[in-house]
């Protein structure tokens, strides 16, 4: 294979992926509304289109046409800048997650994935890591004090959760004993997932997630009693959109991340669908299938988590992160090396 065909492919699974993500972004925003109406006895969107579907391409519309206001005393390049770092870090970092096995078209071998890298799981943990930059420049930027507040919140919390985070991977590549993606949903099988054989591993890396992704009960950066609106307070228009579509963005490779790392990512329990007969194209369809009802069950229980549990107290959160969260990710790691040594796994 060339390197234009090479780029080539690369071009279409990246152009693919966007405007899946784009999409899906939108419908997020909807379908949080839908579930948080019918979580609190309410009716939701149902105005713009057929039970409001149509109600994303309004809330677009309504955001391209508003004025977009930068504070006088706010620095206007960073300011401009943050929305960007955030939607950057959001999109690239589906880069490296594996949506389905690798296919042959015309003869080539083409994996699932925009980049299929040796060192994937690096390279999510240190775009993750640029998220914070994002915030924080916004709240310092903004020239208000809720905002300072809101973006000072938020490097505390990502640092202290991605720590745990890091750490609760620690112990899927001890068993995968590879950075590739790939090669962590390979090794996982059909039903011997990381979930089940490091529990713990897996609730501290979705718990961390949360707080990654700025979401209730983990919120504490745009806290609307204490912050006005957090770290966002003095965005309007497209830029506020940025934030906003970072966060749903967010929201979805997590979630594709807990898939890939913990839940056999493509992977069907229990059935072995190369052995069952069927034409060439019909598993990796049913395999990208798996893949995305997985993500699916993940983002409602994310957004059902939202408005099922309340906000937790700042001092609560740093608690929970450094006294509870970052001691159960280190004895995840002895636990998952016990068992390599006596199991041999």
């Amino acid at each position: 294979m060339t390197i234009w065909e090479i780029l080539g492919f690369a071009l279409l699974k990246i152009l693919v992926i966007v405007s899946i993500m784009l999409l899906t972004v939108s419908y997020l925003v909807y379908f949080e509304r839908r579930i948080s109406a019918w979580a609190q006895n309410r009716l939701g969107p149902n105005r713009v289109g057929w039970e409001g579907i149509l109600q994303p391409f309004a809330d677009v519309l309504k955001l391209l046409l508003k004025e977009d206001i930068v504070p006088y005393q706010a620095n206007k390049t960073i300011h401009t800048l943050a929305p960007i770092i955030a939607l950057f870090v959001a999109f690239t970092t589906y880069a490296v997650i594996p949506f389905g096995p690798t296919i042959n078209v015309f003869d080539y071998s083409i994996p699932l994935v925009v980049a299929d890298v040796n060192i994937g799981i690096l390279y999510v943990l240190a775009l993750t890591s640029l998220g914070v930059y994002a915030v924080t420049f916004a709240g310092w930027s903004s020239g208000s004090k809720y905002s300072l507040l809101g973006g000072i919140r938020s490097s505390a919390q990502m640092i202290s959760y991605e720590i745990s985070m890091g750490f609760s991977i620690g112990g899927v590549l001890l068993l995968a004993e590879s950075l590739r993606p790939l090669t962590i949903v390979e090794t996982q099988g059909q039903w011997l997932w990381n979930a089940w054989i490091q529990p713990i591993g897996f609730i501290t890396f979705v718990v961390s997630a949360f707080a990654e992704t700025n979401r209730l009960p983990f919120d504490l950066p745009e806290a609307e009693p204490e912050l006005v609106g957090g770290f966002h307070t003095e965005y309007s228009s497209m830029k506020f959109a940025g934030f906003f579509l970072a966060e749903y963005a967010n929201m979805i490779v997590a979630s594709g991340l807990i898939v890939t790392l913990y839940l056999g990512g493509y992977n069907i329990p229990f059935i072995n669908i190369e052995t069952l007969g069927l034409p060439a194209w019909l598993p990796v369809l049913i395999y990208i299938s798996a893949f995305l009802f997985k993500m699916a069950a993940l983002l409602f229980f994310f957004i059902w988590v939202r408005w099922s549990i309340p906000r937790f107290r700042y001092d609560q959160l740093m608690s929970l992160g450094w006294k509870v969260m970052f001691p159960l990710s280190l004895i995840n790691i002895i636990w998952v090396a016990a068992l390599i040594m006596i199991f041999n796994l």
